[in-house]
C-alpha cells in the first residue's frame, strides 16, 4: 500500500513528520558527536572474544573424546560464528565503525565468514535494502524474491510451496544471503565478474570448513568436519530468526513505489520506523543477534555502531509515544510466531481468491452429477 494509506501515519500533518524529522537527526547528531574510545574498545574487544572463543572451540572440539566436549564445542563455535556474522560483520560492513580509520576494522576492507562476497552483499544491503526498505520492487530483501510477505504482492500457485521455501531458506541461510547478492540487473561482464568472485569465495569459505579445518584434527577429523557442518547450520538458523523477527512480523508495512516520487528525509524516517519491528532481549541475547533486536533503530540509523542501538531506543520509544506511532515489540517467541503466521497466511490465495477458486469447484462438482 502507499504510506498515506496507513492508518498509524494518517493522524500526523506535514509539520508533525518534518517535527519528527527534526528529533530524529537530533538523537544522530547527538549519538555521532559522543562517539569515542569506548565504542573503539568495544568492537576490539568483540572482535577479541570472538576469535579466542572460535579458537578455543576448535581445539576442545579436536582434543576431547566425549560426546559432551563435542556438543560444547560445537556450541561454542556455532556462537563464535554468530557474533562474527552479525555483531562483527553485518555491523562493520555497514560503515559502523569506518570513523575510527581503523584499516583492519573497516567496511572496505572486511571480508565475514560464511560464503557470501562482503562487497556484493554492501551493495545490494546497504543500498537496495536499507535505502528502499519494504518498497514493493525496489527492495531486494523483501520476502527474498522467492516468498510472498504481502498481499499488495500478486499470488501465484508457486507460493503454496512457501512455508517449505522458508523452512529450506532457514537452513541455508548464508547461501541465500550468498546467492542474492549477485546483481542480476547489471550487464552480461559484470555478472560474469561477479559470479567469478562468488564462485572464489565459495571455494575458499568451502576449503576453509571442510578441508583445512578438518585436516588439522588429524585422526580426528570426522569430528571437525561434522562440528563444522553442524556450527554452519546452528549460525544460519539463528541468523535466519533474527533477521525474519525484524522485518515480517504482522504489523510492519509494506510500500508501493510511489511512496519515492517525493518522499522527503522525514518520511524516509518515517518509513522505516513502520517497516521494522523489534524483540526484546537482554544484555546476552542483544549481543549474539548483533543488537539487531533493535531493527527499528537499527533502520533509522544502520551506520550507527551497533552498541549503541539501546541507548538510541530508549529515545526513540518517547518519540513514538509523542506521535502517536506504534513502536512494534514483544518477545522473540512473539515476533517469530507472527511472522510464520504470515508466512503460511500469504501463501494461499487471498480470501477472495479463495472463495471464487472454491465456488468454480463447486459448480464443476454440480456440472458433473
Amino acid at each position: 500500500m502507499a504510506i498515506t494509506d496507513i492508518a498509524h501515519y494518517t493522524h500526523l500533518s506535514p509539520e508533525d513528520i518534518e517535527s519528527l524529522g527534526r528529533e530524529l537527526d537530533t538523537i544522530r547528531s547527538d549519538i555521532e558527536e559522543s562517539l569515542g574510545s569506548r565504542d573503539a574498545a568495544y568492537i576490539r574487544r568483540t572482535i577479541s572474544f570472538q576469535r579466542t572463543l572460535d579458537v578455543a572451540a576448535r581445539l576442545l572440539i579436536a582434543t576431547t573424546r566425549s560426546t559432551a566436549g563435542w556438543v560444547l564445542g560445537t556450541a561454542a563455535l556455532g556462537f563464535a560464528k554468530s557474533v562474527e556474522n552479525m555483531e562483527i560483520g553485518h555491523n562493520v560492513s555497514h560503515g559502523q565503525w569506518d570513523w575510527m580509520n581503523d584499516p583492519e576494522i573497516h567496511s572496505s576492507t572486511w571480508e565475514w565468514d560464511m560464503v557470501a562476497v562482503s562487497s556484493q552483499w554492501r551493495s545490494s544491503h546497504n543500498y537496495r535494502h536499507h535505502v528502499f526498505s519494504n518498497v514493493l520492487g525496489e527492495d531486494d530483501d523483501l520476502g527474498f524474491g522467492v516468498m510472498r510477505v504481502t498481499s499488495d504482492q500478486p499470488w501465484r500457485r508457486r507460493y503454496l510451496l512457501q512455508p517449505l521455501q522458508n523452512l529450506f531458506l532457514a537452513l541455508t541461510f548464508e547461501w541465500g544471503i550468498a546467492l542474492h547478492g549477485v546483481n542480476l540487473d547489471r550487464s552480461r561482464a559484470e555478472k560474469l565478474s561477479q559470479t567469478r568472485a562468488l564462485v572464489g569465495k565459495v571455494a575458499r569459505q568451502g576449503f576453509k570448513d571442510y578441508a583445512l579445518w578438518p585436516a588439522l584434527s588429524l585422526r580426528r577429523w570426522r569430528r571437525t568436519l561434522k562440528a563444522n557442518a553442524v556450527a554452519n547450520l546452528l549460525r544460519n538458523l539463528w541468523a535466519y530468526v533474527v533477521i525474519f523477527c525484524g522485518h515480517f512480523p504482522e504489523g510492519t508495512q509494506k510500500f508501493t513505489a510511489d511512496v519515492l516520487e517525493t518522499e522527503t528525509r522525514a518520511e524516509w524516517y518515517l518509513r522505516q520506523m513502520l517497516g521494522a519491528a523489534n524483540f526484546k532481549a537482554g544484555r546476552f541475547l542483544g549481543f549474539a543477534s548483533g543488537n539487531l533486536c533493535y531493527q527499528i533503530e537499527h533502520h533509522l540509523f544502520p551506520d550507527l555502531p551497533s552498541n549503541r542501538l539501546a541507548e538510541i531506543s530508549r529515545r526513540v520509544r518517547p518519540l513514538c509515544e509523542k506521535y502517536g506511532l506504534p513502536y512494534l515489540t514483544g518477545s522473540l517467541a512473539h515476533q517469530y510466531g507472527s511472522t510464520l503466521r504470515i508466512i503460511h497466511r500469504l501463501a494461499l490465495p487471498d480470501r477472495p481468491a479463495v472463495a471464487a477458486i472454491a465456488s468454480s469447484a463447486a459448480v464443476s462438482r454440480i456440472s458433473t452429477q
